[in-house]
């Protein structure tokens, strides 16, 4: 676990003084109240953690955690935040960026914490748009969008955050957006995985790329187009009147309509629907490469199966490397070839 010693925080103790500046129904509000929300619960504490950000308008978070902190440079924060963990193996780390800093000019840093397993939780906002330099597309915008940078519509295929983190070699995938009430489950699924965790968040920026996602995260209507996966649940949506099928001949998800048992309650089993595996990698790629609209938003713990962490492995050798070595800096200094010089320049040679 992150936080072995526990102690006992509310939300307060979490906000800072300091006034939160983003627009008005920017969805990274409800993000930064899901996060001090879910701290205490936790038993996280505010002395013992960090949050690790880019550049981007998700990357303020730090100001407004009452926690230790860095604002690093663009994409950088993944590099900062391995260099802190390596350092003071002990602290709770939150790294924080965007679509823009994390898989753009930061995608190469991102990928390689990811790969190292470095024990952290990542979040990137993903709301499809450059929203701080004022609405240029970003690597995750969608074909056609139209921007300062893209007037005419954007001809780039868009970057998928979770596959991206699963290609890194992640063993923890999850998803939420920012007004769910399911956010804080996956924020704590993935503080509980010793690893590097990494969560994509989708978030509504107001100003530049309004209502994108509300095809399956308006507040209401959209239910039914959401699929929350638990471990060990079968992949139920649309009130468990549909659900997942592997077809196993073509290797693919199909989505199947499940009908009612004799009890009333849904008989996925008779439909074939797939029992959710958090440690399938395989099924978790397919989940997160699902085309929204014939298929349902995979949400929740994508995938989840931890491994031996960078900075563990970095200790032990450490340990190796110092074992029955005599801690003595003046003795490693006059090791070798020195020389012992005296007098002074006005003395005759």
């Amino acid at each position: 676990m992150n936080a072995p010693v526990k102690i006992e925080t509310t939300l307060k103790d979490w906000e800072t003084d300091q006034e939160v500046r983003w627009c008005p129904g920017c969805g990274d509000y409800a993000i930064l109240k899901a996060v001090q929300r879910t701290l205490p619960q936790l038993g996280a504490d505010p002395s013992n953690t960090c949050f690790i950000s880019g550049i981007g308008c998700s990357s303020r978070f730090p100001y407004y955690m009452e926690t230790y902190g860095f604002h690093t440079i663009h994409g950088r924060a993944p590099a900062v935040a391995t260099g802190v963990k390596l350092a003071n193996p002990d602290l709770d780390i939150w790294l924080v960026t965007g679509d823009g800093d994390g898989l753009s000019i930061g995608g190469n840093h991102l990928m390689h914490v990811l790969r190292r397993n470095v024990n952290m939780q990542i979040m990137l906002f993903n709301n499809e748009i450059y929203g701080l330099t004022k609405g240029q597309a970003s690597p995750t915008s969608r074909e056609g969008t139209k921007s300062p940078s893209t007037p005419l519509g954007s001809y780039d295929h868009p970057a998928r955050p979770a596959a991206f983190a699963l290609g890194s070699g992640a063993r923890f995938v999850g998803r939420g957006f920012d007004v769910s009430k399911n956010l804080p489950d996956v924020l704590k699924a993935a503080h509980a995985h010793q690893g590097a965790a990494f969560i994509e968040i989708f978030q509504n920026c107001i100003v530049y790329n309004k209502d994108v996602f509300d095809d399956f995260a308006a507040p209401k209507g959209a239910e039914d187009r959401q699929l929350w996966l638990e471990n060990g649940k079968p992949m139920l949506f649309a009130k468990d009147t549909k659900g997942l099928t592997l077809n196993r001949e073509k290797l693919c998800l199909e989505v199947v309509d499940v009908a009612a048992g004799e009890d009333g309650s849904p008989d996925w089993e008779a439909a074939d629907v797939i029992v959710h595996d958090v440690t399938n990698r395989t099924v978790a790629h397919m989940l997160v490469e699902m085309p929204f609209g014939p298929f349902p938003m995979a949400l929740g713990v994508l995938y989840d199966d931890p491994r031996p962490t960078f900075e563990s492995a970095v200790v032990e050798e450490r340990a190796r490397a110092s074992a029955g070595k005599d801690a003595n800096l003046a003795k490693l200094l006059g090791k070798g070839q020195t020389w012992t010089v005296s007098g002074t320049a006005q003395d005759p040679v």
